[in-house]
Order: C-alpha cells, then sequence, then structure tokens
C-alpha cells in the first residue's frame, strides 16, 4: 500500500506500483469503440500511459491536453489516456477537446488494472477511482519511466516522462 494525497489529505492506495526497469503488468480495458484490449493493441510502439482519476477534472484534462501535444508526435509512441470515465465521456471529452492524438482506455469494466498497477486509490473521496501517475514503457512493454505522482491535484513531471523517450 502506497500513500499520496489528496489536498493535502493522505490517501491510500493499494497494489504495486510498476517500478522503472519492470516489465509492465498485463493489462485489459475498455477503447473508445467499447472493444476491450491490452498492450499488444501497440505491438512494438512505445507507450506513455496517462493514468488519471476522471477527465472530468481540471488536472486529468490538462495532462490529456498536453501529452497529446507533446509526446503523440514522437516516433513509434503511442499515447494511453486511463481512466474510471465511461468510455462514452472519454471519447466525447477528446473530440470536444479536439485531441485526436491520444487513446482513452477505461477501467469501467476493468477493476483488476488499478490494483495490479498499484494505482487503486482505496480511501478517502476517490475511493474506486485510480491515482494521478504516469507509466512509459518502451516497444517491449519495460518500464522506462515510472512516476506515482504525490498529490492527486498536482501535474505529473511532464519533463522526466518525455525524457525517457529520448
Amino acid at each position: 500500500m502506497s500513500t499520496v494525497t489528496l489536498g493535502g489529505s493522505p490517501i491510500e492506495v493499494a497494489g504495486d506500483f510498476p517500478a522503472k526497469g519492470a516489465q509492465a503488468p498485463a493489462l485489459q480495458l475498455t477503447a473508445a469503440d467499447l472493444a476491450d484490449v491490452g498492450l499488444d493493441a501497440w505491438p512494438g510502439k512505445r507507450k506513455v500511459l496517462n493514468i488519471v482519476p476522471s477527465l472530468d477534472t481540471p488536472v486529468c484534462a490538462t495532462s490529456t491536453r498536453r501529452f497529446n501535444t507533446e509526446a503523440s508526435g514522437l516516433a513509434d509512441t503511442v499515447v494511453l489516456v486511463v481512466s474510471g470515465d465511461l468510455p462514452f465521456a472519454a471519447k466525447r471529452f477528446c473530440e470536444t477537446e479536439g485531441l485526436a492524438n491520444v487513446h482513452t482506455l477505461s477501467t469501467f469494466r476493468h477493476p483488476e488494472f488499478a490494483p495490479a498497477w498499484g494505482v487503486a486509490v482505496a480511501t478517502g473521496p476517490l475511493a474506486g477511482l485510480t491515482a494521478r501517475a504516469v507509466v512509459v514503457l518502451d516497444a517491449a512493454n519495460r518500464v522506462i519511466h515510472a512516476e506515482l505522482v504525490p498529490e492527486i491535484k498536482q501535474e505529473p513531471d511532464y519533463a522526466a516522462a518525455l525524457a525517457a523517450l529520448g
């Protein structure tokens, strides 16, 4: 169990967060078209997993916009935005914002994702959602950057995530 904060109040986060150098845990999540997908949906691609509680919050929206702009132009790289939002809502958010360079993935059918990736908010008002985190994977799905953001209302370290992509 890890601890992060929400507005300065401690929040417990269940599971083991992936460490740099580790093989990424398996995942199944639901895409905007309602298909269940895993990391193998993007073979040979580096992956930026922008894990957020909900795109309906300002910081989550900001990080999604920023990765859409900054990471999506990198060669052989995809940006995957993982949230508890329904696929319909995530798709609408991206369409409204004009974000064509991110893939939204929902945990709504796959609650096992959050504890398997060490981002399951276990206590506090966001219990049941994911903590804010960024995990960058190489083309073989090995973790090359991992940040469990210490304060849920804080943006991730974009520079460190992008630097991992070289």
